[in-house]
């Protein structure tokens, strides 16, 4: 068995996320109380227990997700689980595997996605964007839905999350224009997603070239284990490549299916969730049910894993 280790964006987190593995390893609530510390705010609290609103807030959900994505890694670590041979993250869930890597720390991770959020916050006005989740519709199909309904505005397909499921992105205008055509088109269901930031579209570009300054200013390193990226479906050792592909990472598509397509083709048998939900669990089956499919959301389920995968069976890479 090869493994690999995928970690979650945006729309897993709720509060409590990580109360069950907090219960079992310490090392969660370490890695939460040191998380509040570099970032000056009570993190573990509003992971414990919110409010949901603010948690919800997009540069206090982006480190409450890396963080406990960090944190279940560290579990798993202290289990007496073995590295995996790749590792991948769901647009901010890029940073996280980042950081499991070994290519920045935990500390510069969480003050670079607390800024990722704020600037993708002002470069939208409130109201302005929206993203919708299209169901039931071919890729292509949803391209020609967002080409045909811009008319001089932003719309485009950003997530391509598993077979007929297209998250699209714009303002919000255009948005709306893309999901009737993409309804007229034959699409099963469109869902509009209660979002106040429309990712991954030309709307995030000014927000792109703020945050390069940040990623310039802190300490990288080549990844001990390879991570592979949203936006080129790529493989990245220099770091300055891998700064560049995450200024594109946000104002271009999370390439998602491809994404599970590589990992696969390198070899990898397994993937493991690391982080709260299991959204990804459920976008991997949909995309390739020939892989086993693994979600560490509590102790039961990192026990479960660890004899599935075995002793050892993850580190393969010299």
């Amino acid at each position: 068995m090869s493994y690999a280790f995928v970690f979650p964006g945006q729309g897993s987190q709720s509060p409590g996320m990580l109360d069950a593995l907090a219960a079992e390893y310490p090392v969660v609530r370490e890695s939460l109380q040191e998380a509040g510390e570099v970032l000056g705010l009570d993190l573990a609290g509003l992971v414990a227990s919110g409010p949901e609103a603010e948690l919800n807030r997009t540069e206090l959900t982006q480190p409450a997700l890396l963080a406990a994505g960090v944190a279940t890694w560290r579990a798993w670590q202290a289990a007496g689980g073995r590295p995996p041979v790749r590792l991948a993250g769901h647009s901010l869930g890029e940073y996280t595997a980042l950081v499991c890597a070994g290519c920045l720390s935990f500390a510069d991770a969480l003050r670079l996605v607390r800024r990722r959020g704020e600037l993708m916050q002002q470069a939208v006005a409130s109201g302005e964007g929206a993203m919708a989740a299209i169901l039931g519709l071919d890729d292509d199909a949803v391209r020609e839905a967002c080409s045909g309904a811009a008319d001089g505005d932003v719309v485009a397909a950003v997530n391509f999350n598993a077979p007929g499921q297209v998250v699209i992105a714009g303002q919000r205008a255009a948005v709306e224009r893309a999901a009737e055509a993409a309804k007229a088109a034959g699409a099963r269901r469109v869902v509009p997603l209660p979002v106040s930031v429309p990712s991954h579209c030309a709307l995030m570009r000014p927000a792109a070239e703020a945050l390069a300054p940040a990623l310039e200013a802190v300490s990288w390193k080549a990844p001990a284990i390879p991570v592979v990226n949203n936006v080129d479906v790529a493989v990245e050792d220099d770091p300055a490549r891998i700064r560049e592909a995450l200024v594109r990472q946000l104002y271009n598509p999370v390439r998602w299916v491809e994404t599970i397509q590589a990992l696969s083709a390198a070899g990898v048998t397994d993937i493991v969730e690391c982080g709260p939900g299991k959204v990804l669990a459920g976008l991997t089956r949909r995309i390739d049910r020939s892989l086993g499919m693994h979600a560490l959301v509590d102790p039961a389920s990192i026990t479960a894993t660890l004899e599935a995968t075995g002793p050892g069976q993850g580190e393969t890479r010299s």
